[in-house]
């Protein structure tokens, strides 16, 4: 049973998770509307990318870390069946990201941020916003540790032992953050922080888009790993059969630990500051870190058809129907995987040095990348927020039928605004726009597209608030309801050696690293590109 202070940590940290997101979706209707260029008496470029900004950080930033720090919590204390390690160290962590929050938010809000969510130089913002980011990275090293820790005591305290699946996944995303983060930390605190308090009068551009990118995709696994525990702890339990494989889900976790960290760099395709060998290095492991993807398709279908003809279904595809739909957790894992499989064909174009040009800085960018955050990652999070908040509020969910609705309006309005992102991308649109009001026949195709987006927004935003709605009801009218321990996930009792530690992993992953990131950082100290004020030499 998990213990009160657990359950209002893992409240605290969703409670905010959640209420970015309902904020970042009101900011997300006003994008559409205002980059139609339908409205002209509500445009204004300042507005926009401030709006933009605040977005993608609440998104990007706000709503993961908290979700993820709140889930991790809950998923140590309930499958390692021991308390949280070092309480205060948690709390203190969910402060200090708190205070990043409120400091980043102001400046923000009052449109001297406006660099978008990878507040790219030389565009720059108020010192404030770069204060409140590293804050909110170092609050969530403390989440980093404690996981890290548990896994290491639980493992001591039971030798030869297999760690539980959803521990063992949690401890690779907090290893992923770990690494990846440091990225990130590095351009806030030695470029970024001292050049916007006045401290240096330029900084090197290149250097900071290329420390950026340590940090820029590896983050996206770092918020998919919780939608893939989800996958595949819980929804085969949901569907009424058992996963599948439990050595291949370890082996897609490990795998993205290993391959996710060093494909930064097919984000800066048409950059300069890097060379084709270094752009071509990261396109190959770009490619193979589609390998966990594939992996956990194909394990967590199978788990479902497995289900599924344990209930009944008959045929090739019988099984589908026979799987219990009304289940939130079913359902989000069917709709999730869909566009999963959307969203990864966007996402191999994008890796792929030839066709990236056709589709760089145009509207396919956040069709693509919305797929698979808005669309995957943040269904997944919504189905965990149905099962575990009665969970953690002793309160029973308010309204199924209201959660099936809400899921379903989520996925089609998904669908219908990312679309006409793709065609107009193809089309030429471009990305980092505040409106369109360009005047040819090039423009004239692309409306009909706009109000497709706009319509999609739309049913977004009453998504969000219907989501916001159901998860209010239950905190504050549920019913009580029994509270029950989770069910035992694990699969197989014993796994290799390999697939139940981290240390020969790690030390692949620094050689990884080192070989990435290693002479692509180290030629701007060497190379007469490189501004020494950078670093304050």
């Amino acid at each position: 049973m998990i213990d009160t202070n657990t359950k209002r940590l893992a409240l605290f940290n969703f409670w905010i998770a959640f209420g970015s997101f309902a904020l970042a979706c009101v900011f997300g209707i006003y994008q559409v509307l205002e980059r139609s260029g339908l409205f002209s008496f509500i445009q204004s470029p300042a507005v926009y990318f401030a709006s933009v900004s605040t977005h993608g950080v609440l998104m990007a930033f706000v709503l993961t870390t908290f979700f993820i720090m709140g889930f991790g919590y809950y998923t140590a204390t309930t499958s390692l069946k021991m308390p949280i390690w070092n309480p205060l160290l948690a709390w203190s962590g969910y402060a200090i990201c708190l205070t990043g929050v409120v400091l980043a938010a102001i400046p923000l809000l009052l449109g001297k941020a406006s660099v978008l969510y990878t507040f790219y130089p030389p565009i720059q913002a108020n010192a404030f916003f770069y204060i409140g980011a590293t804050l909110l990275v170092v609050g969530s090293w403390f989440w980093t540790v404690i996981m890290i820790v548990m896994f290491g005591k639980w493992k001591k305290n039971h030798p030869g032992e297999t760690v539980p699946l959803p521990m063992f996944a949690t401890t690779a995303n907090a290893y992923l953050w770990a690494w990846t983060s440091v990225g990130v930390a590095l351009e806030a605190v030695f470029q970024l922080l001292p050049w916007s308090l006045g401290l240096r009068d330029t900084i090197d551009v290149g250097l900071a888009r290329t420390l950026f990118a340590w940090t820029l995709h590896p983050i996206v696994y770092f918020w998919l790993i919780p939608a893939y525990i989800a996958l595949y702890s819980y929804v085969p339990i949901a569907a009424g059969g058992k996963l599948f494989s439990e050595k291949l889900a370890r082996v897609a976790f490990l795998l993205i630990l290993v391959f996710g960290l060093p494909i930064g760099f097919h984000h800066l395709y048409m950059d300069p500051e890097q060379g084709t060998i270094a752009k071509f290095w990261h396109m190959v492991g770009t490619f193979a870190v589609a390998l966990p993807t594939l992996l956990t398709g194909f394990t967590v279908i199978a788990s479902l058809e497995m289900a599924g003809r344990k209930r009944g279904g008959k045929g090739l595809f019988g099984w589908i129907g026979a799987l219990p739909w009304q289940n939130t957790m079913v359902l989000a894992a069917i709709l999730s995987l869909l566009m999963l499989v959307l969203g990864g064909f966007g996402g191999i174009v994008n890796a792929s040095y030839a066709m990236n040009a056709m589709v760089h800085n145009t509207a396919w960018v956040p069709g693509h990348f919305h797929l698979i955050f808005a669309g995957t990652v943040v269904t997944m999070y919504l189905a965990l927020a149905y099962h575990l908040w009665p969970k953690l509020s002793g309160k029973k969910l308010f309204s199924n039928d209201l959660a099936l609705t809400q899921l379903w309006t989520w996925f089609i309005g998904m669908v219908i605004m990312t679309t006409p992102w793709h065609v107009l991308g193809l089309l030429g649109q471009p990305r980092r726009i505040s409106a369109v009001q360009y005047n040819s026949l090039l423009t004239l195709a692309w409306q009909p597209y706009e109000l497709l987006m706009i319509i999609g927004g739309f049913v977004l935003l009453g998504s969000a608030c219907l989501f916001v709605y159901i998860l209010f009801k239950t905190q504050t009218e549920g019913t009580l309801e029994p509270q029950t321990d989770e069910p035992n996930i694990q699969g197989e009792a014993v796994v290799s050696l390999w697939l139940n530690n981290f240390v020969p992993w790690n030390l692949l992953i620094l050689g990884l690293m080192m070989l990435s990131y290693g002479w692509p950082i180290l030629q701007f100290f060497v190379l007469k590109t490189y501004n020494p004020t950078a670093w304050g030499y």
